[in-house]
């Protein structure tokens, strides 16, 4: 099958939840024989690379801003799509869904399919008239496709309440990784194994780095925070919560890093304790990875987070409570046996549950029915005739 991605910034991933998954879904089903195509954007794909382990890359140009930056390269990259005959295309995230009106009009014989990776419209750092749009992509997302993928039991229970559409459960995945040690972050920041707590995520509002930091600045210990991500468009934001720290030499800053790099594996194998204080998710992919390497989780307890923790294989705090964060720290901290035992138990549980080959085979199956489907519509028009 001939197959595009829509809606992601480019692959190889840097950073960025959808990014990781696209990656992945894309080189599965390249492995597969499938021929695919992501969209890249110029300023986080380089224009001149065309193609990523037998994923060919397209690189379209975008309104690199806040607001315009993935509306634009969406809209530039269907008109793209549309001339190109592809047998499937693939949305990821409900801004990029609200023109998947295109294909449906332009490209009858492409079937469309939209990935529901978050309620994007609950994040900070939106104003009114985006979420309006956001809000409407949600409806675009099941009602344009011809099949609508969600990436946690919460989104999928969400579509049937609010839009009355059964959609095609799919998570987030991740690969198993092996630890190694402490070289770089040692040489860098002075970073040893469980020497630290690791928060690692774009610094954006809704994933609550703001609370870690006003938490862990009223625990005494002797274990640093390290903070592992850059801003994205809210450069205002990193501003207020690099203030919140500059009088506690213990958190680190490190900026963002990328995924995948030595940097990356080096923090998660020798974090103490993953903290992921997020007010709003999807399914968050850095869970998984944080598990894959064996790391104990501290997360918010909103449904996202939970689902994935399944009651077993980390811990939970009152949602934007930095009272019942900074308690459940210091428990984290009192019990390193516990925290241990949690971490090694998260490896199998990601393995069972969050494989990337079972999640690129159930996509496939999602593409081959709807391609029979054509095929049979094909036959009774015929026969009609």
């Amino acid at each position: 099958m001939k197959i595009a991605f829509i809606g992601q910034k480019g692959i190889p991933a840097k950073f960025g939840g959808v990014e990781k998954h696209v990656e992945q879904l894309s080189l599965g089903l390249a492995e597969k024989g499938h021929a695919v195509f992501v969209y890249t954007r110029p300023w986080y794909t380089a224009s001149i690379r065309k193609s990523y382990r037998n994923v060919n890359l397209i690189s379209i140009r975008s309104i690199h801003s806040k607001h315009l930056d993935a509306i634009t390269h969406t809209l530039f990259s269907t008109l793209h799509a549309i001339r190109n005959r592809y047998d499937v295309i693939h949305y990821h995230g409900v801004g990029p869904s609200l023109l998947s009106f295109i294909p449906r009009l332009f490209s009858p014989r492409t079937k469309i399919v939209t990935t529901f990776h978050c309620i994007d419209r609950l994040h900070q750092k939106w104003g009114s008239f985006a979420r309006a749009m956001l809000k409407f992509g949600e409806w675009t997302s099941v009602k344009f496709a011809h099949r609508t993928i969600t990436v946690s039991h919460c989104l999928t229970t969400y579509c049937k309440d609010k839009f009355k559409k059964e959609t095609s459960y799919i998570p987030n995945g991740v690969n198993l990784h092996s630890n190694v040690k402490a070289d770089l972050i040692n040489q860098k920041f002075g970073l040893e194994k469980d020497s630290y707590i690791l928060f690692l995520s774009r610094l954006i509002r809704h994933k609550g780095v703001h609370h870690l930091i006003n938490a862990y600045n009223k625990i005494v210990t002797d274990k640093k925070l390290v903070i592992a991500g850059g801003a994205s468009f809210t450069d205002s934001y990193e501003r207020e919560i690099k203030q919140l720290a500059k009088d506690n030499p213990n958190i680190i800053f490190i900026g963002n890093v990328e995924g995948e790099s030595d940097t990356w594996k080096e923090l998660f194998s020798n974090a103490y304790l993953l903290v992921h204080p997020s007010e709003s998710e999807g399914l968050p992919i850095v869970l998984l990875e944080a598990m894959s390497f064996g790391r104990a989780i501290l997360a918010s307890d909103i449904p996202e987070n939970k689902e994935v923790i399944d009651s077993k294989y980390g811990l939970t705090f009152k949602n934007k409570s930095v009272v019942d964060l900074k308690e459940k720290i210091e428990y984290a901290l009192l019990y390193p046996n516990v925290v241990a035992k949690v971490g090694q138990d998260c490896v199998a549980h990601v393995e069972k549950n969050y494989n990337w080959v079972e999640i690129v085979a159930n996509v496939e199956k999602v593409y081959e029915g709807l391609a029979d489907e054509g095929r049979v519509e094909n036959v009774v028009v015929e026969v009609g005739n």
